[in-house]
């Protein structure tokens, strides 16, 4: 599902998703959402070893889009349709992002507040410029969380930060954010670019089967019992044995060398 406003450009091993609406900072209307959500499931069967998401123009994204429409928008006209039916389809963007099974790298400069906020979240690693700005800004328009940020927020910061956050609105700086475990890093707004691209080419060189069942392994943990977590990667193992990726790294190792994996 093609959209003006979705840009997904592979290169090599490395897919980058931009959200590119910079007049409104990003913010995305139902029919963005869903060019996210087709663009994930389309790289989910991809070649790609890494995804990078970002926003252009300054700004990761600013959420929903809630403002008037635009005179000149060639957004498609949507069909009426009860609210929670929109809000599910929303669901499906989160579970596209946060399931896809290549890692997914966010990379936050400017805004990512609201929904904009949830889709950081919803990847697995995420570096921000010295001027992001991270706000659950639902409480200020008399709205409750969504976008996953319910779920996802808490296992980074921890339930009592997470509802501080949620109930005040507050907006909080780079350096704020990666103290509380929100990204992974933060460099000043020059450096961004080097800083995920060198981080993507690393996963990218890495084994993909290994690391996409590394992934699933993760975002599942904290809803099973050890013992289940225990027999998931005895299985995943057994996989990863079975590939010619795992031959090669025990090659490698024995020469002394640098693996090269194929993703088989």
């Amino acid at each position: 599902m093609a959209h003006p406003n979705i840009h997904v450009e592979p290169k090599e091993d490395v897919t980058t998703v931009t959200i590119d609406r910079p007049r409104r900072k990003n913010a995305c209307t139902p029919a963005m959402f869903a060019a996210l959500r087709e663009a994930f499931r389309d790289i989910a069967l991809s070649p790609a070893r890494a995804v990078v998401l970002t926003g252009s123009g300054g700004d990761f994204c600013a959420g929903a889009d809630v403002g008037p429409a635009e005179e000149d928008s060639a957004e498609p006209e949507q069909p009426q349709r009860h609210r929670v039916e929109h809000m599910r389809d929303i669901a499906d963007t989160v579970m596209a992002i946060h399931d896809c099974p290549r890692p997914v790298i966010a990379k936050v400069d400017g805004v990512a507040v609201g929904a904009g906020f949830g889709i950081a979240l919803a990847a697995d690693l995420a570096w921000c410029s010295s001027r992001a700005r991270f706000s659950l800004i639902f409480a200020k328009r008399g709205l409750s969380l969504d976008f996953g940020t319910s779920w996802l927020l808490p296992k980074r910061v921890g339930l009592h930060e997470a509802k501080r956050l949620a109930l005040t609105g507050e907006i909080i700086d780079a350096a704020r954010a990666v103290e509380l475990g929100i990204v992974n890093g933060v460099v000043e707004v020059g450096e961004l670019d080097a800083q995920v691209a060198e981080t993507a080419a690393r996963i990218a060189a890495g084994p993909p089967i290994a690391l996409a069942s590394s992934k699933r392994l993760l975002n599942n943990a904290a809803g099973v019992s050890l013992f289940q977590a225990l027999e998931a990667e005895g299985l995943s193992q057994a996989v990863n044995f079975s590939t010619s990726d795992t031959a090669e790294a025990m090659s490698a190792f024995v020469d002394k060398r640098d693996p090269v994996f194929k993703g088989r």
